[in-house]
């Protein structure tokens, strides 16, 4: 791959490449496009990892997906000078003011869009999914196993946030009108392939982990990766390489929700500050703002404040060492060799902070109680959810199923006309889409728990 041809202002559906506003460039308008849409609002209203306590300030997907936007412009910021830099005598006048003017845009924009495939309840809502379509039985078992492919079935069986991201992005902005640069969209895919197949990241090889793309969406990943001449890994070009803006939407996200997550469990009482001390201040030991850290925490006496000092200094730390990585493994990037994330990429010892951190997380937080009640209700709610209006799909001769279908908003087509594929996806667009709070309160009603007022 060349730093030269991994961006394009195309838009996905559109063969008009003139931009007529002149207060902003194009990828800017892809990330006012996507801050204006009703499926980045809905954010607010989803789980990050803590369910809304009340009166103590958490993160949600709208919340967190901002702060690794700022994180992401600066990465973006960092990196594309220093490729424009490298770079200058083998780049056109035009590529040097992208990567040096426009890259930091394509990474805000990816990364605020990072999440926005991810359905209610965080990620049991997909453990939800994929538990529902792989505990399929009986009549209508059979019925999906004779419609569909092995890489629909695969679709539903291995669902992804990341895919039906990609899915919202194209298909469903489509729709609506909002088609996104070939730039924009590449730079969220962060697994190249198919659901049938799979990707390790662990060791980038064919595996059955995770996936970037629907089998609806195959076509927008072919052109887009064409346009883009993004290398391909395997013979059937259904495996590419990851484009290397993907990893620093990637570093933004690791980073941020590291350290977000503690802070999020000291203000809920989960961890004591003196833990999450422990865990942040020794990345700065031998750093050249060791001292100045120490100092102002010492002059500090509220708790919060000091751990606000800590969390800014490390994201701007973390910022620099994965800029680094980066352009420390540019050649491998570019030829689709890389199979880490730039955080693991970084120097040894902050790499072994980071898996203590990591270590801690998983220990005390994402199975605290709080956490694990509500990835039970999800898997009730989201599977409750499928089991109606699935049933409305696969039955819809019965009296019940054509009322259910009335439930479901027209922009979520739903016809006889058209492949069981697509109407399943149709039910999983509605589904995914929803928040938290719609999810309960529509299978309330619909399962009779809550009788709706008419009043």
């Amino acid at each position: 791959m060349h730093w030269e041809t991994l961006f394009s202002n195309k838009r996905y559906g559109s063969r008009n490449l003139q931009n007529t506003d002149e207060t902003r460039g194009e990828y800017l308008r892809d990330y006012d496009r996507l801050i204006f849409s009703s499926q980045f609002r809905r954010l607010q209203d989803k789980t990050q990892v803590f369910p809304l306590p009340g009166s103590i300030f958490v993160h949600n997907r709208l919340t967190h997906s901002l702060e690794v936007a700022s994180v992401g412009r600066s990465l973006g910021r960092l990196v594309g000078e220093k490729i424009a830099s490298k770079n200058a005598e083998g780049l056109s006048k035009h590529a040097i003011e992208f990567y040096k003017f426009a890259l930091a845009d394509v990474i805000q924009t990816g990364c605020i869009a990072h999440d926005i495939g991810n359905p209610p309840f965080g990620h049991s809502g997909e453990d939800a999914i994929r538990t529902f379509f792989e505990e399929l039985s009986g009549s209508q078992k059979e019925t999906l196993e004779n419609a569909l492919t092995d890489n629909q079935l695969a679709d539903l069986k291995n669902f992804e946030g990341n895919a039906n991201a990609f899915r919202v992005l194209s298909t469903i902005f489509l729709k609506a009108g909002l088609k996104l640069t070939y730039t924009t969209l590449a730079s969220i895919v962060k697994y190249p392939i198919d659901s049938l197949h799979g990707f390790d990241k662990s060791t980038g090889l064919i595996s059955t982990k995770k996936s970037g793309y629907f089998d609806a969406e195959l076509s927008v990943m072919k052109e887009m990766a064409a346009d883009l001449q993004m290398k391909t890994l395997d013979e059937s070009k259904s495996h590419l390489a990851r484009h290397p803006f993907v990893f620093l939407v990637e570093a933004a996200d690791d980073i941020c929700y590291r350290i977000i997550d503690l802070e999020d469990a000291f203000r809920l009482h989960i961890l004591s500050f003196k833990e999450v001390e422990e865990l942040l201040l020794p990345f700065f030991e031998g750093e050249k703002n060791e001292a100045y850290i120490k100092e102002q925490m010492l002059s500090m006496k509220d708790e919060k404040q000091k751990l606000s000092l800590l969390r800014a200094m490390l994201i701007g730390l973390l910022t620099r060492k994965c800029s680094d990585a980066f352009m420390a493994n540019e050649t491998a990037l570019l030829n689709g060799e890389v199979n880490k994330s730039l955080i693991e990429l970084i120097d040894e010892k902050s790499i072994k902070l980071i898996d203590k951190i990591d270590a801690i997380s998983v220990s005390k937080i994402y199975n605290h109680k709080s956490v694990v009640e509500i990835e039970i209700a999800g898997f009730h709610v989201i599977g409750g959810l499928l089991k109606e209006f699935l049933g409305a799909i696969l039955e819809p001769k019965s009296a019940k199923s054509k009322k259910m279908k009335k439930l479901i908003p027209e922009q979520f087509e739903i016809s006889n006309d058209q492949p069981l594929y697509q109407n399943i996806l149709s039910v999983l667009d509605f589904i995914s889409g929803m928040t938290d709070i719609y999810a309960v309160d529509l299978y309330r009603k619909i399962t009779g728990i809550q009788i709706p007022s008419l009043g």
